[in-house]
């Protein structure tokens, strides 16, 4: 998925706003050495980094990397796999948000930071949960079935988990749960076009191998269809339900 950082910062900046909540359980320590999975263009690790904590960030987006390292130099960022890396030395603790229900392959995630973790090291990250943004996705599969575009419903997007099988597959790999809450978020678009904007930056791949023009009166017809579900006071919202973690490798 090709992400566009400058539409992410302009549009969306209610993904870093509401993972400042996320850092208060994270409760970064000067000196710590951490590690920012799926840092995008750096704003939370920037914070995380005023902590007086040793902050590095990793994203598979190159896009993401190229502005986070613009406009937070002091910071170092690295284009990584976040299922496959590692660094010369261990970290206290490693941080997400918004970024591991874009990741299929939850084990091999999962797995990777722990054996990126000191013993005693803790994981905390917020993510999406089951059900979540349903009514956005269900809209624009809705279309794409009236639009003769069936195949491109199976597309797998997303992974959302429940907190049972989150906390199952943490312990298996030999994490110990310390919190874990999942909860509903409706979260306001920002502007008359939220819901528009969301739909371009979120599922855009949904629309593969569909004409620039085309994509465009599908995503209005979804936009439309929503606003019976996801329209109220003038304002648009996303459906979240989000999933947030504690982990500690014991």
């Amino acid at each position: 998925m090709k992400w566009n950082a400058t539409l992410y910062d302009n549009k969306h900046g209610f993904v870093a706003k509401y993972g400042e909540d996320v850092l208060g359980w994270l409760a970064p320590q000067h000196g710590e050495n951490i590690l920012d999975v799926g840092c995008g263009t750096g704003t939370l690790t920037s914070k995380i980094a005023v902590s007086g904590a040793m902050v590095t960030g990793i994203d598979a987006s190159p896009e993401m990397i190229e502005k986070a390292t613009e406009v937070f130099p002091h910071i170092q960022f690295f284009e990584r796999d976040a299922t496959d890396f590692s660094f010369e030395k261990k970290f206290d603790a490693v941080f997400s948000n918004a970024v591991f229900h874009w990741i299929k392959n939850q084990q091999q995630l999962l797995q990777c930071i722990y054996d990126n973790l000191q013993t005693g090291g803790r994981l905390v990250y917020e993510m999406g949960a089951k059900h979540n943004i349903e009514n956005i996705h269900n809209a624009v599969k809705k279309v794409l079935m009236e639009e003769g575009f069936e195949k491109n419903t199976n597309i797998e997007l997303n992974y959302f988990s429940s907190a049972a099988q989150q906390a199952v597959m943490l312990e298996n790999i030999g994490f110990t749960i310390s919190n874990i809450i999942q909860f509903e978020r409706p979260t306001e678009l920002s502007g008359t076009d939220g819901m528009k904007n969301w739909i371009m930056q979120f599922a855009q791949p949904f629309f593969s191998n569909i004409t620039e023009e085309k994509k465009n009166v599908m995503i209005e017809k979804a936009v439309a269809a929503l606003k019976e579900t996801n329209f109220e006071n003038g304002k648009w919202y996303a459906d979240y339900i989000r999933l947030r973690v504690k982990a500690i490798k014991k």
